[in-house]
């Protein structure tokens, strides 16, 4: 029997990636509407059942693929264990501002967070490594500063949870890169870092009159337990699209999310977006497609920035 056509099966491979990399950023799009079904417990409480669902997850995910290993390497590590145990710090504040602004009504304000993170990416490499901005660089930074005074002025205070938000992410994403292990391998070792104190925190919290353990409908249980699944499913099918297509074609993925954050908080759940609130999402909608345009213009010379997944 003659064997594939060598073309045809890069170009399926990369189709497959691509439908796998859309899948992920959707089902990260919808754990919006996930997290709204726990919307009456406590955000704290919820995070406590999300790290430890996931920790449990990753612990099958690594037997069943037989990758323990890596976690041998990083325990002799200590500066590698710093730095995923900074990054899985990150991260909590992250996933807690994101449910607290869910549980609360505040969703428009997690898709401004993730839309300014990109340019936070910027901010970091300037502070951080010494960068020279470019014009382009210049324009979305004065675009994003503009978009934070017009928001303020129109919450009547700074927007801190999309700024947590925001710059949790940004040196998430910064310490992730200088992590040799792979979007897997190191939500494991978060994931297992985290586990024990998650636990002690849903335990000290299942006592409170409207906890979980106490309150929760069968279906809200289940909604409870399967957070992990949620958060571990579409991770590992980044993983398989990063594996299988260029970055240049999965990165403008990353505004998916915000973008279903917006319409979702928006349209579905009905958050108030007067005119000036509309106007500060309007100019960070222009400093990103600024940013955007340059990156794809250098693209070819230079190595595109890899992608931390959205957790």
């Amino acid at each position: 029997m003659p064997s594939a056509d060598p073309a045809s099966a890069a170009r399926e491979r990369q189709r497959a990636g691509i439908i796998a990399g859309l899948v992920a950023y959707v089902v990260w799009g919808l754990l919006t509407i996930y997290w709204k079904q726990l919307h009456r417990f406590n955000a704290f409480e919820l995070i406590g059942w999300r790290i430890t669902a996931s920790a449990v997850v990753m612990a099958i995910v690594l037997t069943a693929t037989r990758r323990w290993g890596h976690l041998r390497v990083l325990l002799r590590d200590r500066h590698l264990l710093a730095r995923v145990t900074l990054a899985a710090l990150l991260l909590t504040v992250n996933w807690t501002s994101y449910v607290w602004a869910v549980v609360h009504d505040r969703v428009l304000e997690t898709a401004l967070g993730y839309f300014i993170a990109p340019i936070g990416t910027v901010m970091v490499g300037v502070v951080v490594l010494h960068e020279t901005l470019r014009t382009a660089q210049k324009v979305a930074l004065a675009f994003a500063a503009a978009a934070v005074v017009v928001l303020t002025v129109s919450y009547g205070q700074v927007p801190w949870l999309a700024v947590a938000i925001a710059v949790s992410w940004t040196i998430y994403g910064y310490l992730k890169k200088q992590v040799p292990l792979t979007p897997v391998e190191s939500m494991a070792a978060e994931s297992f870092i985290l586990f024990i104190p998650a636990v002690v925190l849903a335990v000290a919290l299942a006592g409170r009159a409207g906890s979980i353990p106490n309150s929760a409908s069968t279906g809200e249980v289940i909604y409870a337990l399967f957070t992990g699944l949620a958060t571990v499913g579409p991770l590992l099918l980044f993983a398989y699209a990063a594996q299988r297509v260029p970055l240049s074609i999965i990165g403008p993925m990353q505004y998916i999310v915000p973008t279903m954050n917006f319409l979702i908080g928006w349209l579905l759940y009905d958050e108030s977006l007067p005119p000036v609130r509309m106007l500060g999402f309007a100019l960070v909608w222009v400093g990103l497609a600024v940013m955007t345009v340059d990156s794809a213009r250098r693209s070819r010379q230079a190595r595109i920035p890899e992608l931390v997944p959205i957790g």
